[in-house]
């Protein structure tokens, strides 16, 4: 399939009420793993791979997320879409400049948040920034799928008013999918998608109402953040631990795991 083809594939995936399940792997395995469950389109999680590095989110480079991102796109032939953070820039051409990278790694998408690392970028200058990476994912031939984030919920300004003013300037601006990581009420999330004309992104988090309930708000989209890393993390502390205090192998013998080895063995090249 061709990347134009994938880009247009992943936009048609984007439907309210029957959103797209957007699973973020943090490396290839994880992503051809993700292929084989039968997943439509995957999407990066910079907190994932900066976990792979023995980081925190928000540490990686321009050019180490663009890297990455080419190595999950040749790892599927699924349509995927980076989380790019803050385009990691704060002018409006540079950001530009990150997404025509993007588009050249061959990714179906890419998302730009308002958040610069240390504080929200003024709405003004947030809107200016979308415009400009709009122009990058438009005016070329592959219909690159823009994504504008609004971070205020989620770096702790729990202000709707201003979440939703932000992402209508964004689908003004011309993004594609409008996301507000950590809105998670369900009245929240209909007042959000009512306000915008746009797919809206919704992400999973603990306690949060299931797909069905998020599906009948209007949630074109969910996706999974760094959640799968984290619990794949999390597990290894577990079964680490268990070795090391216990003496015991408990996790060998795991639900899932014949599974998972059937699905590796399936990537090994015949001789």
């Amino acid at each position: 399939m061709t990347q134009a083809a994938k880009a247009e594939q992943f936009i048609s995936l984007h439907r309210a009420g029957d959103p797209l399940l957007l699973p973020n792997p943090w490396d290839q395995g994880s992503a051809k793993i993700l292929a084989s469950l039968g997943y439509r389109a995957l999407a990066t999680t910079s907190g994932g791979f900066a976990l792979t590095l023995g980081r925190l989110d928000g540490s990686v480079s321009r050019d180490e997320a663009l890297e990455h991102a080419r190595q999950i796109v040749s790892a599927t032939d699924l349509p995927v879409s980076a989380d790019l953070e803050g385009g990691f820039a704060d002018d409006p051409a540079d950001v530009a400049r990150t997404v025509e990278l993007a588009i050249e790694t061959g990714l179906a998408g890419c998302s730009i948040e308002d958040y610069s690392g240390a504080q929200l970028y003024d709405a003004g200058l947030a809107a200016e920034r979308i415009a400009a990476a709009a122009e990058a994912a438009h005016h070329g031939d592959v219909p690159f799928v823009l994504t504008a984030r609004a971070e205020n919920f989620l770096r702790g300004r729990r202000d709707l008013a201003d979440t939703i003013a932000r992402l209508q300037s964004y689908q003004q601006a011309g993004a594609d999918v409008l996301y507000a990581p950590a809105v998670t009420e369900l009245a929240d999330i209909r007042q959000l998608v009512a306000a915008v004309d746009r797919p809206v992104n919704v992400l999973a988090l603990a306690g949060m109402p299931p797909v069905a309930e998020l599906a009948a708000a209007g949630a074109a989209r969910i996706s999974i953040g760094s959640g799968f890393s984290t619990a794949a993390y999390a597990t290894l502390v577990q079964t680490a631990t268990e070795l090391r205090d216990q003496g015991s192998y408990g996790f060998a013998g795991r639900p899932g795991q014949d599974g998972l080895i059937s699905t590796l063995k399936s990537w090994r090249t015949p001789s």
